[in-house]
């Protein structure tokens, strides 16, 4: 069935039918290991299992239009004082996922420092198969041989624990236009061999991921022809729906519309551009809070997204239970955004948000881990949060300066271990092609560290 219905009737039709809107939800059964509370959640919740549905016009799949992003999930320390992942909680996680209608989960081999795919393997391996659908992607940055690749490939399926994968993204494609592409994919025979697996039914849809500037963009759509991408995974939120770094990112408006003028169903990652839209600056906040005082900042970016009727699926990571408890009020019973609100969260609030220096990082830790065990995300993530809360450090003529500086400092420390910190950097570039959003980190986190020890000598003049 083809969605040839504009936005706007989308919208209509959505709001009307809200209470209609979340067939197809996961049954019990297929959840072996449920515990008594979340048995009890259920029969507790009257929307529980009434996740917003979109269907994927190229196959027909019920796909949740919540995702679950496995790039996040929790660790822990084991014995000997490695990360690993903490199992059962990720188990737990899952399992309420499903059990609340979330069935498309995404992961890659480079993903929690190539431990995501054996996560979400175990933790899914317990449910039916055909309750959920499989996102993963090759991921062949550093090695474009065939046999590094075929391996990446292979490994997906014995760590996911499956004998097909649902979702098959070509990874971040963008960065260095058709030449990468074709080194990646076509030199290596990669495509062709790709392509072959979709016939046979291993790969149920082939797409990719994209990072990168417009004419990048252009250059991997003008490919459809020629290779029929199933799906295309874009970064989209409310702040780079029309104020995306031209250079480096694009406009997701403009995604947005190429897309859908091929009817190309589109998957999302960053609703919440790293977490700064669900913890944005207190005056964006309070605005927020004005219009719907009940409603949690990262709902305003979901639906905002959701609103979009060419989206198949959202991913959100989600690490802790009241993320993705928060995430399924959302979700369950969907509610779209009016023309004003759309309007008014692209334009006015992103434009309040225009005035906050704050680093382009959406902790996806793909620059980790750093030669030299710099905390890049962790050091980002301090930082940006310092400016949205107010609690920044500008000068010295600043009010309450000295307390903001003995907080900044404090919490600094708190947050990065010394010998993580930013001043440990020597530039050496490593991460740099690493980054998706292609953010200059060193010249950053010596930025942060100029900073810094400007607030310990005070003698902060910005």
């Amino acid at each position: 069935m083809k969605e040839d219905i504009s936005r706007r009737d989308f919208i209509r039709i959505a709001s009307e039918g809200a209470a209609l809107a979340g067939a197809t939800a996961l049954a019990g059964a297929c959840a072996p290991k449920e515990t008594a509370a979340e048995l009890a959640r259920k029969e507790e919740d009257p929307s529980a299992g009434k996740m917003e549905m979109r269907t994927n016009t190229g196959n027909g799949d019920k796909v949740s239009l919540l995702g679950y992003g496995c790039m996040r999930f929790p660790m822990k320390k084991d014995d000997s004082g490695k990360d690993i992942p903490d199992q059962e909680v990720i188990n737990r996680l899952v399992d309420f996922a499903l059990l609340n209608g979330v069935n498309y989960y995404d992961t890659a081999p480079v993903y929690m420092q190539g431990l995501s795919e054996e996560a979400t393997g175990e933790a899914l391996s317990r449910h039916p198969r055909n309750e959920y659908f499989i996102a993963t992607k090759l991921s062949n940055f550093s090695n474009y041989s065939r046999e590094a690749s075929m391996k990446l490939y292979n490994d997906s399926f014995r760590y996911l624990r499956t004998d097909y994968i649902d979702y098959y993204l070509l990874h971040s494609l963008g960065r260095g236009g058709l030449l990468n592409f074709n080194a990646r994919f076509i030199d290596n025979g990669m495509m062709d061999f790709l392509q072959g697996e979709r016939e046979k039914g291993k790969v149920r849809q082939l797409g990719l991921s994209f990072h990168g500037n417009q004419d990048e963009f252009d250059q991997l759509l003008a490919l459809h022809d020629k290779y029929h991408w199933d799906f295309v995974q874009i970064q989209m939120n409310y702040w780079d729906w029309q104020h995306a770094d031209g250079e480096r990112n694009v406009n997701a408006d403009y995604l947005y519309e190429q897309l859908d003028r091929r009817e190309i169903p589109i998957v999302v990652m960053e609703p919440l551009l790293g977490g700064r839209l669900a913890s944005p600056a207190a005056s964006v906040a309070n605005r927020l809070k004005e219009r719907d005082p009940q409603a949690s900042m990262a709902s305003w970016a979901f639906r905002f997204t959701g609103s979009y009727p060419r989206i198949l699926t959202i991913l959100s990571g989600m690490v802790y239970m009241e993320h993705l408890q928060d995430n399924l009020k959302t979700f369950q019973g969907f509610k779209p955004l009016s023309e004003e609100e759309l309007e008014y969260l692209s334009k006015d609030i992103a434009d309040i948000m225009a005035n906050y220096p704050t680093v382009e990082c959406t902790s996806c830790k793909y620059c980790m881990p750093c030669p030299f065990g710099i905390d890049i995300p962790g050091i980002f993530s301090h930082y940006n949060k310092c400016i949205n809360e107010g609690t920044f450090p500008q000068d010295k003529e600043q009010e309450n300066y000295a307390q903001l500086r003995k907080a900044y400092l404090t919490s600094y420390g708190r947050a990065v271990p010394a010998d993580r910190q930013a001043d440990h950097c020597i530039g050496c570039g490593e991460c740099l092609s690493k980054c998706p959003q292609s953010i200059p980190i060193p010249s950053q986190l010596q930025h942060i560290d100029r900073y810094v020890e400007k607030l310990k000598r005070g003698s902060l003049h910005l």
